[in-house]
């Protein structure tokens, strides 16, 4: 039976519309799925009568919506009707498996930790998505949802991330480095360094590969990067800026003369390819990991594309039981036997 996937419907910057349409993306690529859409009937109405399969969608009526600009705490107290608090509680209740929205991230993350509560042994989710590199896609986290991290918090990522390379990714030994300005175990911060020591001492059986440097994170070498939310979300977001820029510029050069014009004609196919792979928006969609249930995060600005792309990662998070496997993997790396795991269980 296909999932069952919430929506927040007035989340993001372009909001009602782009939700709407990239669910019926989505759609087009799984016509069984069903939607619970949480907004304002007024203005998601005329978009649903313009949908292709408006039974697929069960609108439940809120006229609440948390600003992009509004702090979590102040989020979490006046945002009990929102949209966005209204999804998140529907996995909680059951009547979806997956919650979507591209709406304020750390308003996102406040509701859905005290809604859905952290897994045994997660002292703070993180968000974590999928990337592509030379070779093989590779898993990164936090993109944001910690600014300030412990080293503590980082081990907690690096088994996250290890665990959802194994349940998404298929890998059976992934390869786990810590993102920092060198190689040499000298060099970062002193929070990276021991947080380098903990993985070395504690988690012995993780193929841990130690530091990687920013120029080499989409090298194919390693399998999951850890780091805290500040600068992996800035990392992700120069990645997807850079490759806007060499998109626009390839464009510009292939317009400059009547020869680079044929030339694109006859390079087009393998351009095609090489666009269609580093295009972000079917990137977008990023897990809070380490949550009772599973939400998705969509890039604010994203377009209709963009967002259904994010839907499909919630199906595919879904239907790959990735939160069973992350507790298994836990248990497995034996995470969740610490002092502070435990207390967090009882």
């Amino acid at each position: 039976m296909a999932p069952v996937i919430a929506l927040d419907a007035m989340g993001g910057d372009r909001a009602p519309a782009v939700v709407v349409e990239g669910a019926r993306l989505a759609l087009r690529q799984r016509p069984d799925l069903r939607f619970l859409l949480f907004g304002d009937e007024e203005r998601l109405r005329p978009l649903l009568r313009a949908a292709e399969r408006p039974e697929a969608f069960d609108l439940r009526h809120t006229e609440v919506a948390i600003p992009n600009d509004a702090k979590p705490s102040t989020a979490l107290r006046q945002g009990r009707n929102s949209s966005m608090r209204l999804a998140v509680e529907a996995v909680r209740r059951g009547e979806a498996e997956a919650a979507v929205s591209a709406g304020n991230t750390g308003a996102l993350m406040a509701m859905a930790k005290f809604v859905l509560r952290t897994l045994p042994g997660i002292d703070r989710p993180a968000i974590v998505t999928i990337l592509p590199s030379r070779r093989d896609p590779f898993v990164m986290l936090d993109l944001g949802a910690n600014v300030d991290c412990s080293a503590e918090h980082l081990l907690q990522f690096a088994v996250m991330g290890e665990a959802y390379a194994r349940a998404v990714l298929g890998k059976d030994k992934p390869r786990v480095a810590l993102l920092n300005i060198g190689t040499e175990e000298i060099k970062g911060e002193s929070v990276v360094r021991q947080a380098a020591n903990l993985i070395r001492e504690r988690l012995p059986q993780l193929a841990y590969a130690g530091f990687v440097e920013g120029d080499e994170v989409m090298s194919g070498q390693v399998d999951v990067v850890v780091t805290d939310g500040f600068t992996g979300n800035v990392a992700l977001k120069i990645a997807e800026g850079a490759s806007r820029l060499y998109a626009s510029r390839l464009r510009e050069a292939f317009r400059s003369s009547l020869r680079a014009r044929l030339g694109y004609l006859l390079a087009r196919p393998a351009l095609e390819r090489v666009r269609r792979r580093l295009d972000p928006r079917r990137h977008n969609g990023a897990m809070f990991v380490g949550l009772g249930g599973v939400v998705v995060k969509s890039h604010g600005g994203t377009d209709a594309l963009g967002f259904s792309a994010a839907v499909m990662a919630a199906v595919r998070l879904v239907e790959s039981a990735t939160n069973a496997r992350i507790i298994d993997e836990m248990q497995r790396l034996g995470q969740s036997s610490r002092p502070q795991a435990r207390m967090a269980a009882s």
